[in-house]
């Protein structure tokens, strides 16, 4: 009996090892939009973002869920299975497909002032999935500058 307590302690004691190790968030940006089809209800986006890893370990990612707003109105949402790793103090880029109902998004824009027509702000709000024991989900909710030209293929801007 005594052995089965010291066994479950020290398994114990391993396990904790790991909660003390404090985990920054990534942050998560546009790197570029794409639009594969469209049709006035819906549109599929192809999305470029780019994970910065800003700890000393690396972060096997297993999923992402992301929420996207544009100036201020949702916009987008999308969900990705795709397995990849963001190395250590590094970042990692990849491709999803986003679904939007961009119309309320784009009224808002387009009933703006010119300057707000040039870029918009957004706002990537979501979480990363991971094999990293207690970290199995990790939040983020990042915001930025996003040329309104990007869909031709032009960068993002990130903001603090």
């Amino acid at each position: 009996m005594k052995s089965i307590v010291a066994l479950v302690l020290a398994a114990g004691l391993v396990a904790c090892a790991g909660f003390g190790t404090k985990l920054e968030t990534p942050r998560v940006s546009f790197v570029g939009v794409r639009a594969l089809e469209a049709n006035i209800l819906e549109q599929k986006l192809e999305v470029r973002l780019r994970v910065r890893n800003p700890n000393q370990r690396d972060i096997p990612v297993n999923g992402l869920d992301v929420d996207v707003e544009l100036a201020g109105e949702p916009f987008a949402h999308g969900i990705s299975a795709r397995e990849f790793t963001v190395p250590a103090n590094g970042e990692a880029e990849f491709d999803m497909i986003v679904t939007a109902n961009a119309a309320t998004a784009l009224l808002r824009i387009l009933g703006s002032d010119r300057k707000s027509r040039e870029a918009v702000e957004y706002r990537l709000k979501g979480k990363l999935s991971t094999h990293l024991g207690m970290w199995r989900s990790i939040p983020f909710n990042e915001t930025g500058t996003l040329p309104i030209g990007s869909i031709t293929g032009k960068k993002a801007r990130k903001t603090d």
